[in-house]
């Protein structure tokens, strides 16, 4: 890969140009459409536009990083220093050349910088809404502008991560924590839309109510497991199902969950074993019944409460989802759909239960109250 300058900051008017232009269609409809809507109904409408393309945004980064192009464009924020990979023609093409099958290629080149152009779009509309927030404040006071704010501050700091993705050169922690930081994003955009919707919350049984937090916990824990597996390249090292290289319970090698290394070493700088990467892939195969079992008893009790049953559905249906695409990037060798559906199975597991426990609360029963026997 040719040499370049990891921090360019020339190109980065341009690029704020671009995210302007891709927030400004969904923000031109959002300001026709609500011009006569209360100012609930209208950051309501202005946060679940943003919730939907940061969802396809965290798909588009997974079909970034599972295309190979996260180094697509080695320097940040541009591309060889400029705003597009047309500007970076001639780089893009020395790189090729001297590697076919590289890091750099035109096409990885264009997908990477499609993807800053969308986090910069996504940037934009989270930008306006916590703006708007605090300008329909001082309006009413009912209008909380503490969340988007920590919205804001939740995608400055993806931001710095996707910086550090490409610098550090695909480092596994730091891409592992980009993808946990889009699924938070997910879920605080969740949270801020249903704090709209102006409706009492729908009480629910303890123990369920206990069941979805640890189905969140568990969730979330998986999803880190899934990302290490898939930023360590590990999901093909157990080729085979339902036994990993032939065996029930493979020979274990813990050093591929030191957090702390560069791709494809040890912390020591010697190359991974593969042995590692078959004890990363089997310790998430092995996690995932146990989430799966949970999502699917926490769906099938949420379709008998009332105002919650869609949610159990989409749960029960999404676990479908997340087991077939499992076993299909393991039996017919990582496709990339699946790859990719995978992920977003997972974004919208995380999108269902954050807002099945914003809209819930826990229904205690009035307890009896016994008053002291008087005295004789």
């Amino acid at each position: 890969m040719t040499e370049v300058e990891l921090y360019n900051l020339e190109p980065l008017l341009e690029l704020m140009a671009v995210g302007l232009a891709v927030a400004a269609l969904p923000l031109a409809w959002w300001l026709w459409r609500q011009r006569h809507a209360a100012a609930s109904s209208r950051l309501k409408a202005l946060t679940l536009i943003t919730l939907f393309l940061t969802f396809d945004l965290v798909l588009f980064g997974a079909f970034t990083r599972l295309t190979d192009s996260g180094l697509g464009c080695p320097d940040w924020p541009g591309c060889y220093g400029s705003a597009t990979p047309i500007g970076a023609k001639v780089e893009i093409t020395a790189a090729q050349t001297a590697m076919p099958t590289g890091p750099v290629t035109h096409s990885k080149a264009w997908i990477e910088m499609v993807h800053r152009y969308l986090a910069t779009g996504v940037g934009v509309l989270i930008l306006t809404l916590a703006s708007a927030t605090w300008w329909l404040r001082r309006q009413s006071q009912e209008v909380s502008p503490w969340l988007p704010t920590l919205t804001l501050l939740w995608v400055c700091m993806q931001g710095a991560f996707g910086a550090l993705t490409v610098t550090m050169k695909l480092f596994p922690a730091i891409v592992t924590l980009h993808l946990m930081g889009g699924m938070g994003l997910l879920a605080l955009l969740m949270a801020q839309a249903v704090r709209y919707d102006g409706a009492g919350l729908r009480p629910l049984p303890a123990f369920l109510r206990r069941g979805l937090w640890i189905g969140f916990l568990l969730l979330w824990a998986q999803i880190a497991l899934g990302g290490w597996v898939s930023t360590n390249y590990a999901v093909l090292a157990c080729p085979d199902f339902p036994t990993c290289n032939g065996q029930w319970v493979p020979e274990m090698n813990w050093q591929g969950f030191s957090l702390w290394r560069e791709l494809g070493y040890t912390p020591q700088g010697e190359l991974l074993p593969f042995l590692a990467l078959s004890t990363i892939h089997f310790v998430h195969r092995s996690a995932a019944w146990l989430v799966l079992g949970v999502m699917v008893w926490v769906g099938w009790q949420l379709r008998q409460q009332e105002g919650l049953s869609m949610a159990g559905r989409w749960l029960l249906g999404l676990s479908a989802l997340q087991l077939i695409t499992g076993l299909s990037n393991v039996v017919l060798g990582w496709p990339l759909l699946a790859a990719v559906l995978h992920t977003g199975g997972a974004a919208a597991m995380v999108v269902t239960l954050t807002w099945a426990l914003s809209v819930s609360r826990t229904d205690n029963p009035q307890r009896m109250t016994f008053s002291p026997r008087p005295a004789p």
